[in-house]
């Protein structure tokens, strides 16, 4: 019983072993938990490099977006390569403050200066994005900190709160708060000098509401290619997606 007690302790410990990852854990005062990270690491020192977040989806975890097409496209950016952190957001936290834990102060005020200090990462190249409610989620915590780049990959977007699935919001007063098309229909400027991406697959269910910011963004790269609202998608463009990235950090050196 011993033995069959450590060996599933192991498994446990170990999930997500095996997909070139490494793991840190942030023990957050904002959401109450020891919320653990996973990191793609660049070939080489990680000092001085630029540092790119990912948020997952909902209902998923950190390992999910580690995929192999991701590994590789990190590998082949040599010197450009950033430090990659995919994002604990929890089940389905939206990576928005609110009662159940500050979700967002979380990112901003305690992933990132941790990220920084255990990898030694130029605080002042940083980039966010993030599949479905990680997508969202990216580009309504740039609207409260400055990024070199902010990307949407299949990104949960509504027009309406009435249009969002139970959990994403807790209510009215708390979708307006975190309107992200409202706030780009009122400012399309709002992320400043930010290089922006948008890509969406041509069955996925977002794409109408997707394309829409897309155009309320000027500048924004947008991306309709085929697929559906899975992450297969995502890791069938990772590559791109990734080179997107790399170049608007290495654009924005010396840059706050």
């Amino acid at each position: 019983m011993r033995r069959l007690a450590a060996l599933f302790l192991l498994a446990v410990a170990c999930a997500g072993c095996g997909n070139g990852a490494s793991h840190f854990t942030v023990k957050s005062r904002f959401v109450g938990q020891s919320l653990r990270q996973a990191v793609l690491l660049p070939p080489g020192s990680s000092r001085g490099r630029p540092l790119l977040l990912l948020l997952h989806g909902r209902g998923s975890s950190p390992d999910s977006m580690v995929k192999g097409s991701l590994r590789r496209a990190l590998k082949r950016l040599g010197a450009r390569a950033p430090v990659i952190v995919f994002v604990n957001g929890g089940e389905h936290s939206y990576y928005h403050d609110r009662a159940d834990g500050r979700w967002g102060a979380y990112v901003l005020r305690e992933l990132i200066p941790a990220a920084a200090r255990r990898y030694h990462t130029d605080r002042s190249r940083v980039a966010i994005g993030g599949f479905s409610m990680g997508g969202f989620g990216a580009f309504d915590l740039a609207r409260f900190h400055r990024f070199c780049a902010v990307g949407g990959h299949s990104a949960a977007m509504w027009r309406t709160g009435g249009e969002t699935p139970q959990g994403a919001f807790e209510d009215a007063e708390d979708f307006a708060r975190h309107d992200v098309m409202g706030a780009a229909r009122a400012n399309p400027r709002l992320y400043g000098r930010a290089r922006l991406w948008i890509d969406v697959g041509t069955e996925d269910p977002f794409r109408s509401a997707d394309t829409e910011l897309a155009h309320l963004l000027p500048g924004v790269r947008f991306h309709l290619w085929r697929g559906e609202h899975n992450i297969s998608y995502f890791e069938n463009h990772a590559s791109k997606i990734l080179g997107f990235y790399a170049d608007a950090l290495a654009r924005c050196r010396g840059r706050s």
